[in-house]
């Protein structure tokens, strides 16, 4: 059993003609990076909001360290947030609050933790992702490499045990791409247990245990990044692979 475990979840928006996610079924194991890649609208963003809740799965199972996720319950979806933080493509950050405030302030008004132990803890995950000099800095003093740094320590602030990742790069300028996938390489090393979307298939290459390839709201195939790049079984997988490979 794995520590994340999704049985046959599928999940749709309101009004919407069919379903986003068809029939999706994954484990994650604790300390594993999986890897999410596949076309445009094939269902990996809605994947991660679909686990945090924001997406409500219409029908399959979630189960999150042994329990199940009931999503029609409040109790069990705020359970469930606590343990997930999400980092989305857009930073979000609070354009009137310093990086440190922008860390420090979940834990404190949400968490109810103390302010002096949070500051603390925020100011070592801004140095954590580089950022030990920016504490003070407002967003609109910070690049957008900068930005998603802090909110990538917003999000750890939380102590999430799985960390989700919607394509944290993809508004970025190339020469600030690097930075942020430095941050993340920091955290797996560290162990973190993460779930990343991302067009930088070098980078999944590197950094993921577990590669899934996702094309029209299902999992294709799965597998350890040099059998999902090197060899794919699947022919939709043989011609994506050979598509972005060729660039």
């Amino acid at each position: 059993m794995g520590f994340l475990v999704l049985e046959g979840l599928r999940a749709g928006y309101a009004g919407g003609k069919g379903d986003v996610l068809a029939d999706v079924s994954l484990q994650v194991a604790r300390g594993e990076v999986v890897g999410l890649i596949g076309p445009s609208g094939s269902g990996k963003s809605s994947l991660l909001r679909a686990l945090v809740g924001l997406l409500p799965p219409r029908a399959g199972r979630v189960t999150l360290d042994g329990r199940p996720v009931d999503y029609g319950s409040r109790a069990s979806l705020r359970a469930a947030r606590d343990r997930f933080a999400i980092v989305f493509q857009q930073y979000n950050l609070f354009q009137n609050m310093t990086a440190l405030r922008n860390v420090a302030i979940a834990p404190t008004l949400v968490k109810k933790r103390p302010a002096a132990e949070v500051e603390a803890e925020a100011r070592a995950l801004l140095a954590k992702v580089g950022l030990a000099g920016k504490v003070d800095a407002y967003p609109d003093e910070l690049s957008g490499g900068q930005q998603q740094r802090v909110a990538i320590a917003r999000a750890l602030a939380l102590r999430p045990d799985i960390l989700l990742l919607d394509e944290v790069t993809s508004a970025l300028d190339p020469e600030l791409v690097t930075e942020v996938l430095d941050s993340i390489r920091a955290l797996q090393r560290d162990g973190m247990t993460m779930l990343v979307v991302s067009h930088e298939m070098a980078f999944i290459r590197e950094v993921a245990t577990k590669v899934v390839f996702m094309d029209a709201g299902r999992v294709v195939e799965s597998g350890p990044p040099a059998q999902v790049f090197d060899a794919p079984r699947s022919p939709r997988l043989r011609d994506f692979t050979a598509r972005i490979l060729r660039h």
